[in-house]
């Protein structure tokens, strides 16, 4: 039988491969395991954040300067980062990829977390396309947000609809 889970490992594993060189992201308890992989790798950079809405504006930073960036932030941080998704990311045509936390997520039908409930239509809305990231046989589809991204100039999503499993890294 295959393993399920989403490891932060294999998920770094795919940003190498991708070529990212950066990760902005605010910390949080949901993704301790993703940020210790992402201190463990040798060519990818953290930035922290201490608020979701600096993201996109960092990552727009590091592709003016010839980096690959990518945002890793929780549903309701995207909507905090809304001016600057329209006006920046999409306004400049930014060819980014986001990794969205789809926090209160259920593949088993509606939920009454409005966080939830309401980001599929809000990338709808801003019309950006999106992956989701069930299980970590949805891996594939990291390479097909990156390949839409550079192919439309545009920002894509990933949405991250289960937790990374726990992994021991050292991060020293």
């Amino acid at each position: 039988m295959a393993d399920s889970g989403l490891k932060a490992s294999r998920l770094i594993s795919e940003l190498e491969l991708q070529g990212v060189t950066h990760v902005v992201t605010l910390p949080d308890s949901e993704t301790s395991g993703m940020y210790k992989a992402i201190q463990a790798s040798e060519s990818i950079s953290l930035i922290p954040v201490s608020r979701e809405g600096e993201a996109i504006p960092i990552a727009a930073g590091l592709w003016t300067t010839g980096k690959n960036g990518v945002v890793i932030i929780q549903n309701s941080g995207l909507y905090e980062s809304g001016d600057a998704l329209r006006g920046l990311a999409i306004g400049v045509a930014l060819p980014i990829v986001m990794f969205i936390g789809y926090r209160g997520y259920s593949r088993h039908g509606d939920t009454p977390d409005s966080s939830a409930r309401l980001l599929e239509p809000y990338l709808h809305l801003f019309r950006v396309p999106y992956y989701v990231l069930e299980t970590g046989q949805d891996i594939d589809r990291i390479a097909l947000a990156f390949d839409e991204a550079r192919r439309t100039h545009m920002p894509v999503a990933v949405l991250v609809g289960t937790e990374y499993e726990d992994e021991e890294i050292d991060a020293t």
